[in-house]
């Protein structure tokens, strides 16, 4: 109790900072999580922190951009826990066709129970869009990441799939018309954001659509 209400005080007396007392470390981007650090920092020390791109404020750029046009919006989703939050905040602003492209998901079963509870999703929740299933192919996936199967979680295997996913909606955005793509995996803790956008923002170049950034 002592030490989260003291990481309660931190947040407010020194931040945006990471305040370090003996062997703890204080975060004040995450007052719940206390984790070892090194000893001997005074209380008072002001660590800066490594900078990079907000991609929740990037999107909020580009939001306030379209002045109620409502242009198409290509959004590649994987399931329909990560894609309800990210339909609410974006139905406002675009016309949305949902891409359901993931053969990194297995057994056939999973995959396709997934697709369906996506479909009873947009349809329960009201909001009408076309949900797009591509052919379910895992060797896609198999092919892609060879010789990647030991890599951990957030490795260089997840790369490969972020790609695989990203440059098969950016090619379909490309090719049926659409003004942006967009995916709802930034949502995910798991995954990562920067190298999300990087690339969707690279294949968007290749193929002549504009990836919307995002960290849902």
């Amino acid at each position: 109790i002592l030490l989260s209400c003291f990481s309660v005080f931190l947040r407010f007396i020194v931040p945006p900072r990471i305040a370090r007392s003996g062997t703890l470390c204080y975060t004040e981007i995450n007052i719940n999580h206390l984790e070892q650090g090194p000893p001997c920092h005074r209380i008072n020390e002001v660590i800066p922190m490594p900078n990079r791109i907000n991609y929740q404020l990037e999107m909020e750029k580009v939001l306030r951009t379209l002045d109620g046009t409502r242009p198409t919006l290509l959004l590649h989703a994987c399931c329909a826990p990560c894609s309800s939050a990210t339909l609410e905040r974006l139905a406002t602003y675009f016309d949305i066709t949902i891409l359901y492209y993931n053969p990194n998901i297995y057994p056939p079963e999973e995959y396709h129970r997934r697709e369906a509870e996506l479909e009873r999703f947009v349809a329960q929740a009201g909001f009408h869009y076309p949900v797009v299933e591509l052919p379910y192919d895992p060797q896609e996936f198999y092919s892609a990441v060879k010789g990647l199967e030991n890599e951990p979680e957030k490795g260089a295997r997840c790369t490969v799939c972020y790609k695989l996913r990203l440059e098969q909606a950016a090619r379909y955005a490309a090719e049926h018309g659409f003004a942006w793509y967009c995916t709802t995996l930034s949502i995910s803790p798991m995954k990562d954001p920067v190298r999300l956008n990087t690339l969707g923002t690279e294949l968007g170049a290749q193929y002549g659509v504009q990836f919307l950034p995002s960290e849902f």
